[in-house]
């Protein structure tokens, strides 16, 4: 699979097989992601994977916690607001989605049924939960981005679909406690990795793009 084709394919999946990834797989997925550039080659990134025992009971921890109505609490906070262009873009996503899925999000029960999937984590196999030390704020995560995308399209080379998912950082503890990971590191972001499952619906939908006369401006070109 060349570059622009692992580009243009990938897609974020959201229902995944439970299948499990080869080690030899995984490795080379995740040796692949260590070339992404950084800052002065700061390779600010610190990885943390978690697959079978283990993340099962993380799973079953965060699905608790989103049942019980537990406050997220992440190390990196969310976005408090979106600028109003960047907002009608988010909002038509959740319509979208939920509309194929027959769910209604002013509604809180069907709002719930919605999000449930994200905290048993998509039913993927494999989780990399990407950290930063606390001390690292700006530029460093832009890194921790570059660090993730190279690790999604090399899954891509492998047929191992993903999702980057803020939803899979939101109960830190819980991460840290089960995958020993110490208290000087920020959990970022998790990146859930696995099979697609084709016959599921939601694996169906494709969000759009803007267009590239509505994003990139020339002068002298």
């Amino acid at each position: 699979m060349d570059v622009l084709e692992a580009i243009r394919s990938r897609h974020s999946v959201r229902v995944f097989k439970s299948k499990p990834i080869e080690r030899e797989t995984l490795l080379s997925i995740l040796e692949a992601a260590l070339q992404a550039p950084s800052w002065t080659n700061s390779q600010p990134w610190e990885v943390f994977v978690a697959g079978g025992d283990p993340l099962e009971r993380l799973r079953q921890g965060y699905a608790e916690r989103f049942a019980a109505g537990a406050t997220p609490q992440p190390d990196i906070p969310g976005v408090p607001g979106w600028p109003p262009a960047v907002q009608q873009r988010v909002a038509a996503l959740m319509a979208a989605r939920s509309s194929l899925l027959g769910l209604d999000l002013s509604n809180p029960e069907d709002k719930k049924v919605f999000a449930a999937p994200n905290y048993r984590f998509f039913g993927a196999p494999i989780v990399a939960f990407l950290c930063l030390d606390r001390s690292l704020s700006g530029w460093p995560l832009f890194d921790l981005g570059s660090f993730a995308t190279t690790l999604m399209l090399a899954a891509q080379e492998f047929g191992v679909a993903s999702v980057p998912a803020f939803s899979l950082a939101v109960y830190p503890d819980l991460v840290r406690s089960e995958l020993s990971i110490p208290d000087h590191l920020a959990l970022a972001l998790g990146v859930a990795l696995g099979y697609p499952d084709d016959t599921a619906l939601l694996n169906t939908f494709r969000s759009t793009r803007r267009d590239l006369e509505d994003v990139v401006r020339f002068r002298g070109v």
